[in-house]
């Protein structure tokens, strides 16, 4: 789909309120002075579909793909080929892509231990950053990706797309200002998913389509195996960071966003690898995490990796319960307000149909909603809005699933630092703050 077809189709008119939500007249942001030259770092998967979207966006244009293996960039090529007119210019090795004076902002789409080393490389060179979650690959990571920010002066923005999006929007006031659900005290979200086993990894010679030194980069080597690339790099510690960081964070965000949460007390968690425990995959598939904050708060997250079997109704969502009602999210732009006897007194439906999906790795909820939280960012960087997911906003929201993986880690209960997060009093736990780097590739500001 062209841009302009889907501008008038619905991509960003939605059901006609999408130009008021986007908040300027689309067709005058064509102007060449408004125009924006993006770079996608990892293109596989979610950094594929973000191009496309981008590439959509009036004033947007995809100059650069980085990405070390043939297939993703082949990919690549061919979804922002339907989108735009220019070809993008391919370049590997994100070093030299940053050494280019001619883009303005860089999407990091890559596996999460390159997250935060990337951004940071970017913000360097004077890019602005959109970069997935989670924003880090370790706490210590996100620290200096804030810092790193401020230091160069550039807008970093983290995929917590839920922040941009209109109903919820809504819902915060009535939340926030309207104090619909009285004194509010706990928070509950979750996640399910029918993942598969990933088998045993056997030792290969690293494909000629696949620059393995560097889709390592900052992590300090390891043997290339024939199940690491493309996905299942998530399930192992060395390079992912587990469920809880792969979705937990969305509605971990959506919780703190909704409670005035900052930094918690106590973090425990619970969990394993259960349901195929004879493979590769060292994080949880079954883990439910808690975190307590001071002013009697107290959230969790529950998932389930390899059970599709809905909770609370759905496949992901959260709850926020106070001492007047409960606020129900079904995992999309939408949600239900129920008195404390359990009568519904508000349902608010989404704004546009998405296939929405917890279960697809690209988009669980559709176009409409990437597009108008990348539209954030872009708008952001021209002086137009604010960002919806700063940097130190989106640090907050990862640090929580990263603290309960070090809880898991270390099986114990971690007590923290209401000011920052740090652990109190556990040296062993602390150890697993930051991580050790392959030489002369470690994040610096």
């Amino acid at each position: 789909m062209k841009r302009r077809e889907f501008i008038k189709t619905g991509g960003l008119a939605g059901v006609g309120a999408g130009l008021t939500i986007l908040n300027f007249p689309v067709f005058g942001k064509n102007a060449p002075s408004n125009k924006l030259v993006l770079g996608v770092m990892g293109v596989n998967s979610r950094g594929n579909w973000l191009a496309q979207c981008a590439a959509k966006l009036p004033g947007a244009e995809i100059g650069y793909i980085c990405d070390v293996e043939d297939g993703a960039i082949a990919k690549g090529l061919k979804a922002v080929a339907g989108a735009q007119e220019r070809k993008p210019t391919v370049i590997k090795d994100i070093r030299q892509l940053l050494e280019r004076k001619d883009f303005d902002a860089l999407f990091v789409a890559a596996p999460d231990h390159w997250h935060a080393p990337a951004a940071i490389m970017a913000t360097a060179a004077g890019k602005h950053v959109y970069v997935e979650k989670p924003c880090a690959h370790n706490p210590a990571e996100g620290e200096l990706l804030i810092a790193a920010a401020k230091k160069y002066n550039r807008l970093v923005q983290m995929g917590s797309q839920r922040r941009s999006w209109p109903n919820m929007q809504q819902a915060i006031k009535e939340v926030k200002e309207q104090h619909v659900l009285g004194k509010i005290y706990y928070g509950k979200s979750w996640y399910t998913n029918n993942r598969q086993p990933i088998g045993i990894g056997k030792k290969i010679a690293v494909p000629d389509t696949l620059n393995w030194d560097l889709w390592q980069g900052p992590a300090p080597r390891r043997d290339h195996l024939d199940n690491i690339v493309h996905y299942n790099w998530h399930w192992r510690w060395h390079w992912g960071t587990s469920e809880t960081c792969n979705n937990g964070t969305h509605e971990l965000d959506c919780l703190r966003w909704f409670m005035d949460l900052e930094f918690p007390t106590k973090v425990t968690s619970a969990g394993g690898r259960y349901a195929y425990p004879k493979d590769d995959w060292e994080t949880p598939d079954t883990q439910t995490l808690n975190f307590e904050f001071q002013g009697g708060k107290a959230i969790s997250w529950e998932g389930r990796s390899c059970s599709s079997f809905n909770l609370e109704g759905s496949d992901r969502g959260f709850a926020i319960f106070g001492d007047n009602g409960t606020l129900y999210n079904s995992g999309g732009d939408s949600y239900k307000i129920v008195d404390v006897k359990g009568k519904t007194v508000k349902e608010v439906k989404q704004s546009t149909n998405t296939n929405q999906s917890a279960v697809n790795t690209v988009s669980p909820a559709g176009e409409y909603y990437d597009a108008i939280h990348i539209n954030n960012f872009l708008e952001s960087i021209r002086g137009n809005a604010k960002l919806n997911a700063e940097i130190n906003v989106a640090y907050r929201s990862t640090l929580l699933p990263l603290l309960g993986n070090i809880a898991q880690r270390t099986g114990r209960v971690l007590h923290t630092d209401p000011t920052n997060g740090h652990i109190l009093n556990d040296a062993d736990a602390m150890k697993l703050w930051k991580r050790e780097y392959e030489k002369g590739w470690g994040p610096k500001v």
